[in-house]
């Protein structure tokens, strides 16, 4: 709701924002938990290979692209906020079962595998759901601010969640620990529950055959790729992505194999990265309202990324710390450019479309993730750790090329006006 001047109030006196806020901060807060934990329950007590750890991590991320286009399509036509209430149900039970298992001495390695592939299938549905859902709550000039709280929530997690995680295996050990992640899911769906907006009901279909759902995932496909700043943008993202990945894989090798680093030591310079990501989303409404939400995001990735290149070039003794200053600077460079330009598909898409075009874009930002895994191992086994990771971090920098060679270079600030029409949409 607008004051006189025509600008929402602050969503700290949102109750419905804050309440969405906070039960997906301590999900997050959670499920960081568990991506310490899972990895540890199969090597710890079921005692698996690095080939069998390395499948696990697979089936964990392998649902962006195998569902990720349909749950657009099934999120459009469905209430989000049940919809994310009977996913967070659903990864309780999913999640909780291992720590189940474990105490009557039942779990295996089978069981594993299906709870990363199950839990992923869910978490790619909320995913969707709640992104999609968060602008029914929030005005359009809002956006800027639920984003950016919700991505330094993310970050924030990613620094106290292993932590918390390596606490709890610690005192109740790696398979019990993941019973934290299933009461966060409870948790989650509590603050949902407790939401009193409701959200508007979607026009009623012409009358005719309902479309199928082949026919509406390429609505989501359609409609990313014929909008100029949607199309840019899930190109930055999945070239981004395609390279982070890299640099996520053959960083801890390059820092324990060559740079002799502890693991300890590892660890706690990756975790400054989400250093970066908190402080993005902090300061990216301010960036935003000083430098223009367009500058800023093409600005981000083409500039202010730039210190990544500092990664490869981290070296013994205190030059170490250049790696973890490279990794801050991407992270708060992307957080701040992934806010701006997430908030502009929830703006200018229609809601009835939203999900299927977050899908779509999360299909193509997450999908070349196992393919740059997967290059990046090769060209690792050819040139060497090392210089992988140097064109690796030359790519990711060259991503912002994207956002640059787009409008977004001739604008100040995103349109948030009013949506496009839905397009129609064939059986």
């Amino acid at each position: 709701m607008a004051d006189t001047e025509g600008k929402s109030p602050s969503i700290w006196h949102h109750r419905e924002f804050l309440l969405l806020w906070s039960g997906q901060t301590v999900s997050e807060m959670g499920s960081q938990v568990t991506v310490l934990a899972l990895p540890l329950v199969a090597v710890v007590v079921l005692d698996a290979s690095a080939f069998q750890v390395g499948l696990l991590s697979a089936a964990e991320t392998s649902a962006y692209l195998l569902v990720a286009l349909p749950a657009g399509a099934i999120v459009d036509r469905v209430a989000k906020r049940s919809l994310m209430i009977t996913c967070n149900l659903a990864l309780l039970l999913v999640i909780g079962s291992v720590p189940l298992a474990h105490a009557l001495g039942a779990l295996t390695l089978a069981q594993l595998y299906a709870v990363a592939l199950i839990s992923s299938v869910f978490s790619v549905f909320f995913a969707v759901a709640y992104q999609s859902y968060l602008p029914l709550l929030l005005d359009r000039d809002q956006l800027m601010d639920g984003n950016g709280k919700l991505a330094s929530s993310q970050s924030v997690a990613q620094i106290a969640g292993p932590s918390l995680g390596a606490g709890l295996v610690t005192l109740v050990g790696a398979a019990g620990a993941m019973t934290a992640d299933a009461l966060s899911f409870a948790a989650s769906a509590g603050a949902l529950s407790a939401i009193r907006t409701r959200e508007p009901r979607r026009p009623p279909a012409e009358a005719g055959p309902r479309p199928t759902l082949r026919s509406e995932i390429r609505v989501g496909l359609g409609y990313v790729l014929r909008d100029p700043i949607l199309r840019n943008s899930v190109g930055f993202n999945g070239t981004a992505n395609f390279f982070v990945i890299m640099v996520e894989t053959l960083g801890p090798v390059f820092l324990i194999r060559t740079l002799h680093l502890r693991p300890g030591l590892v660890g706690l310079l990756l975790a400054l990265g989400a250093v970066g990501g908190v402080a993005g989303g902090v300061s990216a409404r301010y960036l935003a309202r000083r430098v223009g939400s367009a500058r800023i995001s093409w600005i981000a990735m083409t500039v202010l990324s730039l210190p990544g290149l500092l990664i490869p070039a981290a070296g013994h003794g205190w030059w170490v710390l250049l790696f973890g200053l490279g990794w801050i600077s991407w992270t708060f460079s992307s957080t701040v450019a992934g806010i701006s330009l997430t908030s502009y598909r929830q703006a200018a898409c229609p809601p009835e479309v939203l999900g299927r075009v977050s899908a779509a874009a999360r299909w193509i930002n997450w999908g070349t993730l196992p393919l740059g895994g997967l290059v990046g191992g090769a060209l690792a086994g050819v040139l060497g750790v090392h210089a992988t990771l140097w064109i690796a971090v030359c790519g990711g920098c060259c991503a912002g090329l994207w956002l640059f060679f787009s409008p977004l270079r001739g604008m100040r600030d995103i349109p948030l006006g009013e949506p496009e029409p839905e397009p129609a949409v064939k059986a």
